[in-house]
């Protein structure tokens, strides 16, 4: 097997990297406190977002990350259990090397894998540790990017996207780099829509962000709902409900750094994160944690910045070949569309699915209202005609919902309104349009075509 002058040149970077960032001298704090989920450390300032090691006699050295400083006190928060720590556990900066920490445990070997095209068909956690059982990679610092895109080198939204879903595609057309929020209760399908889009949508890479939600759901989503086929083309970043609210956060932050990186590379991705909410309470958390007062439904002031944050890193970039198409999905709690986190999500994304209870009820699948939902990428990316005759179904959907009690009391006299007796005319027709079983593919022109048909039936 012959070794490439190329490949000895990118090995001896990767070595010239991994130096340079080592530490000039040794420095160590001590743990002091433990409150809650925050672990004071004296004698080692370390900036935010940098990495430590602690390290206590009789367990695994245990990773973190600082989250804050007052004075010379550094707060940090595990990125992993802390069971077992003891007071005055020694504190290392995370690139130390393990020689010079002698005498303690050091963790498993599970080495994370670089962001590149070794994560397509792989299923990781918020920090690239392989969870799928295979192999790792090279010991690498992930990147972890807050720097947002300047806003005029962003490529418009031009195109649409094809999801595989008819609804979509026809009246709720998304183009390729818009934002979607799918807002909805529990039970109410998300899971079974995301699935649609995983399997569905035409896009080169997908990558899933499972955010806080059951640890069992991550094998079910993986093996059940988005298929090996899909797997192959896809990167699973899963951060459990059980994971410490920085691990949680870490899922999502993660999962945007490696859409952008596709994107950068050309690569037209669709990025999935269920769900924002869950983002947002694992942020509620570190928050509360520092000692930041509630103030909206106990969520700090810190969480309605991250998210914006969170939200405008995708998007298209400065490559035109490449886009971020993200659809996250909103947990209203209580089915209250009100939910401050809901609100802020409304007000950053470029649309919103809202998925109904009653529609879900009544075995209406996918369970989209297309009353309260809305695409804003829709006209920029649709011909005339198709923007047309997309109101004018809306409109008829709407005159019907509006006037079934009366239809159902026999109190509507047929001929008094001319669009309630088109909508009555078409009700099978647009109920059929709107609804589309788990395993079916419509596609976009396909789509298009039907509400075309269907609307030219009106008198």
């Amino acid at each position: 097997m012959s070794i490439r002058p190329e490949q000895v040149h990118a090995k001896l970077n990767d070595l010239r990297v991994h130096v340079s960032s080592m530490p000039r001298s040794i420095r160590e704090g001590r743990l002091n406190k433990v409150s809650g989920f925050v672990l004071e450390v004296e004698g080692l300032p370390l900036p935010i977002g940098s990495g430590a090691s602690i390290v206590s006699p009789g367990v695994p050295e245990i990773d973190a990350e600082c989250i804050g400083f007052n004075g010379s006190t550094t707060y940090l928060m595990a990125t992993d259990s802390i069971s077992g720590i003891g007071p005055g556990a020694l504190v290392y900066p995370a690139n130390t090397p393990h020689k010079i920490i002698g005498g303690y445990a050091t963790r498993s070997d599970v080495r994370p894998l670089a962001i590149g095209h070794d994560l397509l068909g792989r299923v990781v956690d918020g920090f690239g540790r392989p969870l799928d059982g295979r192999p790792g990679g090279e010991t690498k610092a992930i990147p972890h990017y807050n720097k947002s895109l300047n806003p005029l080198l962003r490529a418009p939204i031009h195109e649409p996207l094809d999801t595989g879903i008819k609804a979509v595609n026809g009246l709720l057309t998304v183009g390729r780099g818009q934002r979607i929020g799918i807002f909805a209760g529990s039970g109410v399908g998300k899971s079974v829509t995301l699935g649609m889009l995983c399997r569905n949508c035409v896009a080169d890479v997908i990558v899933v962000s499972l955010v806080g939600e059951r640890g069992r759901e991550v094998r079910e989503f993986c093996d059940d709902i988005l298929g090996k086929e899909a797997l192959k083309r896809s990167v699973v970043v899963a951060a459990p409900a059980d994971a410490s609210p920085l691990a949680r956060t870490k899922g999502a932050w993660y999962a945007s750094e490696i859409a952008t990186w596709f994107r950068d590379q050309g690569k037209h991705v669709v990025l999935i994160v269920d769900s924002l909410t869950r983002f947002a309470m694992a942020q509620r958390e570190i928050g509360l944690a520092l000692g930041e007062p509630p103030v909206s439904r106990g969520y700090p002031a810190s969480v309605f910045g991250k998210m914006p944050e969170l939200l405008e890193k995708v998007g298209n970039g400065a490559n035109e070949n490449g886009s971020i198409t993200a659809f996250y999905t909103v947990l209203l709690e209580g089915d209250d569309i009100n939910d401050p986190i809901a609100d802020i999500a409304r007000g950053v994304l470029d649309g919103h699915f809202f998925l109904s209870r009653e529609l879900a009820d009544s075995g209406h699948y996918p369970a989209i209202d297309i009353e309260k939902s809305i695409s804003r990428s829709m006209p920029r990316v649709v011909d005339e005609t198709h923007l047309k005759t997309a109101r004018r179904f809306k409109q008829l959907y709407s005159r019907y919902m509006r006037g079934r009690d009366l239809l159902s009391m026999g109190a509507y006299a047929p001929g008094s309104d001319p669009d309630m007796d088109a909508a009555i005319r078409l009700w099978p027709k647009i109920q059929a349009y709107l609804q589309q079983e788990a395993g079916e593919v419509h596609n976009f022109t396909p789509s298009v075509e039907d509400l075309t048909l269907l609307i030219k039936d009106v008198a």
